[in-house]
């Protein structure tokens, strides 16, 4: 399939990596913004004490010299990614941090290559979205909406890091995801593939090239951080408007810290998501929170919003890595 063909295309389950095994080699790696020296030195002793071979990209603590919110040039942080990946001895690619900038050298990467390189485990959240849905997109290859071992939400909660380690280790024994408090926005089920992130950085996608145009037969997992309500009303408008949600069979939603009283944001979604006649589940429990549970994108999986005020959840049918 061309990469205009997967733009549009209904979506269909993507190429699983391989689970992890102690000893894994893992390359830790900053595409977007830089990563305190003491944070990444934490979430590496982190992944060591899972067993695991972590090693830090060589751009991964650097900073840009005029442009501080990047680590890096842009060549370097695409280098840093491609060379990880069609490193055959790694077996994994965490990132440290998000921020800004994956949009910035996402086109610098050769998709070509990394195809080639075959599938391995990626993870990452917020600005990484743009990356998700390039290696959905230009490679087959589905990957971890996960938290990044430099923010204090992996150094911090236990459940953030159990979550990981069992979706990395042991994937069949987390399949079913959702906090106590989720519930439904929209009650209803529904089957699709799951797809998304960080709303805002799908909407920035739009337009672009490599873009997606189409949600059909997805299931849209979307959260953010330090969006007002008016401002995630204008995101998701703009998503409405341009089509990429037409066709969406169902949307889970994840944490939204630092946008405003949840009350408002709650009432939102509500607008701008209701009409979709889809179901809409809530506060399942990833992206910005104080807890990040980690999610497969790119398997079948079905979310379950009861009418009932029962926990919402989203299953997969599938482990995330194989």
């Amino acid at each position: 399939m061309t990469l205009a063909d997967a733009r549009r295309a209904p979506l269909t389950p993507l190429a699983r990596p391989a689970r992890l095994r102690p000893g894994a080699r893992v390359a830790v790696v900053s595409p977007s913004g830089p990563v305190p020296a003491d944070r990444l030195a934490a979430g590496l002793d982190i992944l060591r004490g899972w067993g695991l071979d972590p090693v830090p990209a060589p751009h991964a603590l650097h900073a840009h010299r005029d442009l501080d919110y990047l680590a890096g040039p842009d060549e370097a942080r695409a280098r840093d990614l491609q060379d990880a990946w069609c490193d055959p001895s790694v077996d994994a690619v965490i990132c440290a941090r998000g921020g800004y900038g994956a949009h910035r050298m996402v086109d610098l990467v050769d998709w070509a290559a990394m195809r080639a390189a075959g599938p391995k485990v990626f993870v990452g959240y917020s600005d990484v979205t743009v990356l998700h849905e390039a290696f959905a997109l230009r490679t087959g290859t589905a990957t971890l909406h996960g938290p990044m071992v430099g923010t204090d939400t992996f150094l911090k909660d236990p459940r953030t890091q159990e979550s990981l380690r069992a979706t990395l280790f042991a994937p069949e024994t987390v399949r079913t995801l959702g906090l106590e408090d989720a519930r439904a926005l929209v009650p209803g089920r529904a089957r699709g593939i799951t797809y998304g992130g960080c709303v805002s950085l799908l909407a920035a996608d739009l337009g672009t090239p490599h873009g997606r145009t189409s949600g059909r037969g997805g299931l849209l997992v979307i959260e953010d951080t330090g969006e007002d309500p008016y401002s995630l009303d204008r995101i998701l408008t703009q998503l409405l408007r341009s089509g990429a949600l037409d066709g969406v069979a169902g949307v889970a939603c994840g944490s939204w810290a630092g946008c405003g009283p949840y009350a408002g944001v709650r009432a939102v979604l509500a607008d701008r998501l209701g009409p979709l006649g889809v179901p809409v589940a809530e506060e399942l429990g990833f992206g910005h929170g104080p807890t990040g549970l980690t999610i497969p994108l790119g398997v079948p999986a079905v979310l379950d919003a009861p009418a009932d005020g029962g926990p919402a959840t989203l299953t997969a049918e599938v482990p995330a890595l194989r």
